[in-house]
């Protein structure tokens, strides 16, 4: 297991094995040669949620529904994957307690993709592949945008010769971590309860399926369109995938469309580091810390120099 928190490069290797995030990697691990298989759980749910959404929105179409609607997708989509999964539970750019971790990786998971150790598997190993001199198209979206939403939403990939995956201590031990892995899917159905009990049917069709099917299809399409095309400050040497910033979709995204900067600093909470770059994301980080539930907020200025990267 890797120590936490977690290092956002390669750590120590020994015996032909080394660490990157939650993989351990040996010497023949391959990210270029696997099969694109269709994943029925993820397929269905997404499919589910989608068809719900077209056929009951219209039919409970209700302003105040539209409302709750933006409000959890906001909330889910910034306190949860952008701080939550990303910023937290992924790189550990900064510190909380547990008790709020927990909330926000709740919370994270509401937004409907997976659970917590899905999200963090399906993120480091495609960070990783992206770093390497090839990798398979799955991961560094090299298909077209539609063949790319297919595979993303609907199938996995297999690779021959993948890395192993350990979350590490502190996450894969965590009994409540554990719990929304097992469980991602029902933790919908609370939330569904207290919508109906307020709203009725309008606001769990607009707060369920309209929220996760929003929620799930933007966080492929940005991160489609991130390793794409767009502005760039950095490079990653030796790198198959470059990122891209896409300043439009900079508010949706709660600051994730930094996405070029993000590649060269992965340890920073802050993706946004040039004026006029939005990053709401970091700024719930820094109310946070502002209330002393955040603590070592990492930030370029404050992290080593980092080798590997130059000035576009």
């Amino acid at each position: 297991m890797s120590p936490v928190p977690r290092s956002n490069t390669a750590n120590g290797a020994a015996d032909g094995i080394y660490k990157v995030n939650s993989l351990s990697i040996a010497d023949d691990a391959d990210p270029s040669t696997g099969v694109v298989r269709w994943d029925p759980a993820r397929s269905l749910w997404n499919a589910a949620m989608m068809v719900g959404a077209l056929v009951l929105c219209p039919i409970y179409f209700d302003w105040t529904a539209v409302v709750v609607y933006l409000v959890l997708l906001e909330v889910t989509m910034c306190a949860g994957h952008s701080v939550g999964f990303h910023r937290l539970l992924i790189h550990r750019t900064f510190k909380c307690p547990k008790w709020l971790e927990r909330l926000l990786v709740w919370s994270g998971t509401l937004v409907g993709m997976q659970g917590p150790f899905w999200v963090i598997h399906s993120h480091d190993l495609r960070d990783w592949a992206q770093r390497q001199r090839d990798c398979h198209p799955y991961l560094r979206h090299g298909q077209g945008r539609l063949k790319d939403a297919l595979w993303s939403l609907h199938c996995k990939l297999v690779l021959e010769r993948p890395p192993r995956f350990d979350p590490g201590p502190g996450i894969a031990d965590d009994p409540f971590h554990r719990f929304l892995q097992r469980t991602w899917m029902l933790q919908q159905l609370p939330l569904a309860l207290i919508l109906y009990a307020i709203g009725g049917m309008p606001w769990v069709a607009w707060g369920i399926f309209a929220r996760v099917t929003t929620g799930v299809t933007m966080h492929w399409f940005v991160g489609y369109i991130c390793h794409s095309h767009g502005p760039q400050s950095w490079l990653v040497e030796g790198g198959a995938v470059q990122a891209h910033d896409v300043p439009w979709a900079a508010i949706p995204s709660m600051g994730e469309s930094w996405h070029n900067n993000h590649h060269a600093f992965p340890a920073s909470a802050r993706h946004g580091l040039y004026p006029g770059q939005t990053d709401l994301g970091f700024g719930f980080v820094t109310l946070l810390e502002r209330y002393r539930l955040a603590w070592d907020v990492q930030t370029p200025d404050r992290l080593p120099p980092r080798a590997g990267i130059v000035p576009a």
